[in-house]
This record gives structure tokens, sequence and C-alpha cells, in this order.
């Protein structure tokens, strides 16, 4: 068991891999002890090596976020081990699957909303009490360009991204009085590993920047919003995007 720590507490839920993985590290060179979130510890143990080697405090919960057991059960396991949440960043997903608007039944929005609906809800319900009796918290939604520039077959996906933005900027306006900020950040697609093709090429040239995003410049922003420094913003919502948003 870890000695409670006395800095800020963050969980960032779906923090194995990817864009969770690098909002871990990098809120723990922040200073801030993280509760790592995955379905399975070990997917989960080299995060924790990484940060500890760092000079971080990072601590493992497997969980599944979708399951009200589970999130109740993380809940009480992160405030004994770690202390009470005061970040909370919303990054667990699921698989993803296309389909066309004939192939795409209730399942699969339903799938989607699991992860980006209900999972949120929950958390909010176990975490939230404690931020309002503290009189602070962060929370940050991790949403999707997919929102605003669905794909042909991303109906279900973009459905359940669209209700989450509207999920957070209805909690932004009820949790402001109680010292929490809620705010969402839209990543354009982010690719973990190196891509090249003429797939990447045409997508560069939707993208002013004229380079791809990185897990790290999700986690920069994350990191602002996670801040006292960004105590005065909430409702808002951020597309990193190198500009593609403004490309026709």
């Amino acid at each position: 068991m870890i000695a409670l720590v006395t800095t800020r507490v963050a969980l960032i839920t779906g923090s194995s891999r990817g864009l969770g993985r690098a909002i871990a590290r990098r809120l723990a060179r922040d200073g801030m002890a993280v509760a790592v979130n995955g379905r399975q510890v070990h997917t989960l143990a080299g995060l924790v090596d990484e940060i500890r080697a760092e000079g971080g405090t990072a601590v493992a919960f497997p969980a599944d976020v979708t399951d009200a057991q589970d999130v109740a059960r993380l809940a009480e396991t992160i405030a004994a081990t770690l202390g009470p949440v005061d970040v909370l960043v919303l990054n667990a997903t699921g698989p993803q699957p296309e389909a066309l608007i004939a192939d795409a039944g209730r399942a699969a929005f339903e799938a989607q909303l699991a992860f980006f609906v209900h999972s949120p809800v929950l958390l909010g319900q176990a975490l939230i009490p404690g931020m309002t009796a503290r009189g602070h918290g962060r929370i940050v939604h991790l949403d999707s360009e997919v929102a605003d520039r669905p794909a042909p077959g991303w109906s279900a996906y973009a459905t359940a991204k669209n209700a989450q933005i509207g999920l957070a900027r209805a909690w932004a306006r009820e949790l402001a009085p109680h010292g929490i900020t809620v705010n969402s950040v839209a990543p354009a697609w982010i690719p973990v590993e190196r891509h090249e093709g003429a797939a990447v090429d045409d997508y560069l040239a939707t993208v002013p920047a004229g380079r791809m995003g990185t897990p790290d410049d999700i986690a920069h922003a994350v990191s602002f919003l996670a801040s006292d420094a960004a105590s005065f913003i909430t409702g808002q919502r951020i597309t990193i995007d190198g500009g593609r948003s403004l490309h026709p």
C-alpha cells in the first residue's frame, strides 16, 4: 500500500496507451500523483515504471469504467491509496467499428454511448461529490474532431461524441459554482506510431500546420486545463487539429 500523498491526484481513464498514456506522463511531470487506469493491470505496469523512473508518483488501478460496481470500487481504492481524485480525465474508449446507416443497429450506438456518456456519468457520480465538498476540481473530456467532421460509417461514434460534448457543457454550468471546471479537448487524428503513404499525404493536405499531431500535443492542452492557471475556463472545447477545421 502506498502512503496517501498531499499533492493533487489525477485519474486518467484508458491510460494504458496512446493519448491516455501521454497525458498520464505529463500530469505526473506536473507534480500530480496519477492513477492510471485500464481494464488489465499488465497493460499499465510499464507506464507506472516509466513515471516512477522519472521521479513521479503513479499507481495502476485496473477497472472497467463502464461498469457501475467497478467504478465504485475504483473510486474507493484510489482514495485509500493516493487520496481523493482532484483531476478527472475522461479518455477511455473501446472498439470503434465502422458501419453504414443500414448496418448500424442499436447495439452499435449503445456500445459507443457506454464509453462516452455512461462511463463519464458513473465516474462523475462517484467523484464529483468529493470535489464539491473540497471546493475544487478539474474535469477534462477527450472527444474528437469526428463529432464535427464525421465520415460515412461513423454515425454511432459521432453521435456518442456529440452527446459527450453536451454532457460536458451541462456539467460545466452545474458545477462552476462549486469551483469545478469542466472542459473538452477534441483531437484530430493523432497516430501513435509513424504513418506514411498516400492516405497520410491526403490527410496532411487538409492540415495547415503541415504535420501530424502527436500525443504530447494533446497532453499539453490537458495539462493546462487541469492546472490552477485554467481556473476561469469552463464549458469550453479546444480543437487540436493543426488548423484542419479551417479547411473547407
